[in-house]
């Protein structure tokens, strides 16, 4: 999920569910428009980083309306089994009808299960890999969080993967907390109605760790050979991590 997930800043969780139940049908547009269509190609990088790695298993958090799990999906391939996990009932619905319309055969299996990235619901060493995309930013504990990720991951060998917002480059600041802080919260009005699903958005990515520094964060948690790739002058990074 992306852009909307900034409520994990609010602690209450059944109001998290009201606001993304509400702008559930047109969350996929909202984030389409506001990301000026890049949203597509983070995505792509993200698919191919993590087919690079031959996962056989995989867990999608905080998947949202799916589109990291289904483009995953359709890239992996079978026998490849990925599971995509929200707290978020209305969200997964709009999921599963979304790759019920889409799959093909020969793609991965996957199935969608509601869940808490504090609190991953399965068994230790579960998954060879497990991607995370505009999430990990809003957790209200990002240390738990990578050691819930770190306990399902399968170790040794098992690599996470963090698509989020980053620290652009400096001359290009400016201009980008220009528009996410005046015209971003005006064209997810008029789209959603709901200017309150993303009055967190700029605070957030502002306050969130550069690439480096989120890379020491990781190191931090036990993982290794942790990578930081920047992408459209580094508004957004995609950080893999080995354990």
């Amino acid at each position: 999920m992306i852009l909307a997930k900034d409520f994990h800043h609010n602690p209450d969780s059944d109001r998290i569910n009201e606001i993304f139940s509400d702008i559930a049908d047109r969350y996929d547009l909202t984030n389409h428009v506001l990301s000026m269509g890049l949203d597509f190609y983070w995505r792509s990088i993200l698919s191919k980083m993590v087919q690079s790695r031959n996962p056989q298993t995989l867990l999608d958090l905080a998947t949202g309306s799916g589109d990291v799990a289904i483009a995953l999906a359709r890239r992996l391939g079978r026998p490849v089994h990925i599971t995509g996990m929200d707290f978020c009932s209305p969200m997964l619905q709009i999921a599963q009808k979304k790759f019920e319309r889409r799959r093909k055969p020969g793609w991965a299996q996957l199935e969608f299960r509601l869940g808490d990235c504090l609190e991953i619901p399965c068994p230790d060493n579960s998954y060879e890999a497990i991607s995370i995309a505009f999430g990990y930013r809003n957790l209200k504990d990002r240390k738990q969080g990578l050691s819930e990720m770190k306990r399902v991951l399968k170790s040794p060998g098992g690599t996470l993967f963090i698509l989020d917002f980053s620290q652009p480059d400096k001359w290009f600041r400016p201009l980008y907390f220009t528009y996410l802080n005046f015209l971003l919260p005006k064209i997810a009005t008029l789209i959603t109605g709901r200017s309150d699903a993303y009055l967190y958005l700029a605070d957030s990515i502002s306050n969130f760790p550069d690439k480096e520094s989120l890379r020491q964060e990781i190191l931090q948690a036990g993982f290794s050979h942790v990578g930081a790739c920047g992408l459209s002058l580094s508004t957004v990074a995609i950080h893999t991590a080995v354990l």
